[in-house]
């Protein structure tokens, strides 16, 4: 079998446990009057679970391949280090910085460098459209988190806050 069968099959199972757990035990603790409400906590985790599952059985399937007319390129583990790893690599060190100096820095410092310096690991030099797109990214984000559902984001570092 092929790798990307392997990952799918992966995915597959991680789905799968999730989806369990979204459809089965999550909503047991529910309060009575969130019971009566249309959307509960554990929507989202069902709506991802399911479309997990599909996307994986597509291609553990094949129908990802039916579409295609020219034969693609399977990935080959053997030749797995002839890859790009060091940009993978990075870019989830990178991942991992973000995620620590979250909370010491705040959320728009912190997403907007992990949003400028994603591209450039990537490969990506144009300045002129990653920076405007990273801070309007990152502002509409908190914004909406902030304001629109109440959540409270720390968006500056600790030390501005007081």
């Amino acid at each position: 079998m092929a790798l990307d069968r392997w990952i799918a099959l992966i995915f597959l199972l991680i789905c799968l446990v999730y989806g369990y757990t979204a459809f089965f035990t999550m909503d047991g603790q529910l309060p009575p009057f969130m019971q009566r409400n249309p959307v509960w906590p554990s929507t989202f985790p069902k709506v991802l679970s399911v479309l997990g599952v599909a996307l994986s059985l597509a291609i553990l399937l094949g129908w990802e391949k039916a579409s295609q007319s020219d034969e693609p390129a399977e990935i080959d583990y053997r030749r797995l280090l002839d890859y790009n790893l060091g940009q993978a690599l990075i870019l989830i060190g990178l991942m991992i910085v973000y995620a620590l100096v979250l909370r010491p820095i705040g959320f728009i410092a912190a997403t907007s460098g992990f949003l400028i310096l994603g591209p450039l690991v990537l490969g990506d030099r144009r300045w002129h459209l990653i920076i405007p797109i990273a801070l309007v990214a990152t502002i509409c984000v908190w914004y909406l988190v902030q304001q629109v559902l109440g959540i409270f984001l720390r968006p500056w570092p600790m030390a501005l806050a007081g």
